[in-house]
């Protein structure tokens, strides 16, 4: 039987090339070596986003991104989150094995807590237990389907790693291997995708390049890339480049040590290096951004996928549920 792989993304806005180049594309990959399960982390995002409109709009818009990318909701397990009551009452059985300092440990919480502390707030100030408590929603994404592997950020590993420690806390304490431990997958080569500025690509920076912008625009945002004052006959350090840290990930690695060269020998400008850049992801967007807007049109036929998704899940996360529930006594 196939190893298992679990991914999700959460649908906070628009997608942009760091989510399809760090999250989508690797993700997408597994699907010939694993059994893939891919879900749109709805409940997640209701962390941040308090528009039902909009959060409506963006999960119908990841959706369509996934399937845009490849995805074949036949070969793998394709749902929204939000349609497996299972994992939100499995979730609770967690938080009843979960060490408050544990939560108080996680990366979300402390970083919401210094930043509190370093404006001079009360350290809880705006934190919700949605927050709080994200990792233990995590952790029953994870486990009820069994996960063998989990494709995540560098940022990311410690929930996977939270997800292990209750999974070995009531596998210990009812002796039993009910819980599969899970592994995060990090793949260090694209585990950081630069944005605009240089800084990693986010939202919260306004630094992204969305996905699916026609080509004027796209060329228009590719040219606010930040470059230096260096003349085009000068040699060029690609490691200090956004351009060139963004173009040679659409490149394979002979492409690569090409492009390389030429920043490195000179007489190339920035201007020509943002134009073979646009040429190159436009080429690579031109399919799926005709698909995306395909099925953006048509959100009966998504709603219809995301159902088919949600039974096959549902069916799994069922029998596992009760499997727990007959471990600790419920029945």
């Amino acid at each position: 039987m196939a190893l298992r792989a679990l991914t999700g993304i959460k649908p906070t806005g628009e997608p942009h090339v760091g989510n399809w180049l760090g999250a989508i594309k690797p993700a997408l990959a597994l699907a010939s070596a694993y059994e893939t399960y891919y879900f749109i982390a709805d409940y997640h995002a209701l962390n941040i986003i308090y528009d039902a409109e909009a959060l409506r709009k963006n999960t119908l818009s990841i959706a369509a991104t996934y399937l845009a990318f490849g995805l074949d909701p036949e070969r793998s397990v394709f749902y929204r989150q939000s349609d497996i009551p299972e994992v939100f009452e499995l979730a609770w059985i967690l938080a009843c094995f979960t060490p408050k300092g544990l939560m108080n440990r996680a990366h979300s919480y402390k970083d919401a807590v210094a930043k509190n502390q370093e404006a001079g707030r009360d350290p809880d100030q705006n934190i919700n237990m949605g927050l709080y408590s994200y990792p233990i929603l995590m952790a029953a994404d994870i486990l009820i389907f069994s996960a063998d592997v989990v494709p995540v950020g560098a940022d990311q590993k410690q929930h996977v790693e939270i997800a292990r420690d209750i999974a070995e806390r009531i596998n210990h304490n009812y002796k039993s291997a009910l819980f599969t431990l899970p592994e995060p997958r990090i793949d260090d080569q694209v585990k950081t995708i630069v944005g605009l500025d240089g800084r990693k690509m986010s939202k919260s920076y306004d630094n992204t390049i969305p996905l699916f912008l026609e080509e004027k625009p796209l060329l228009k945002r590719i040219n606010q890339i930040v470059t230096n004052s260096q003349t085009p006959e000068e040699p060029k350090d690609p490691e200090q480049s956004p351009v060139f840290q963004l173009h040679k990930l659409l490149l394979p690695a002979g492409e690569e040590a090409m492009l390389r060269g030429r920043y490195q020998a000179g007489g190339m400008g920035w201007g020509q290096a943002k134009k073979d850049y646009f040429e190159a992801l436009n080429a690579v967007l031109q399919g799926p951004r005709q698909e995306y807007r395909r099925l953006m049109a048509d959100p009966g036929a998504l709603q219809t996928v995301l159902a088919r998704g949600r039974d096959k899940a549902r069916d799994r996360a069922s029998v596992f549920l009760g499997k727990v529930r007959s471990t600790i006594g419920i029945r």
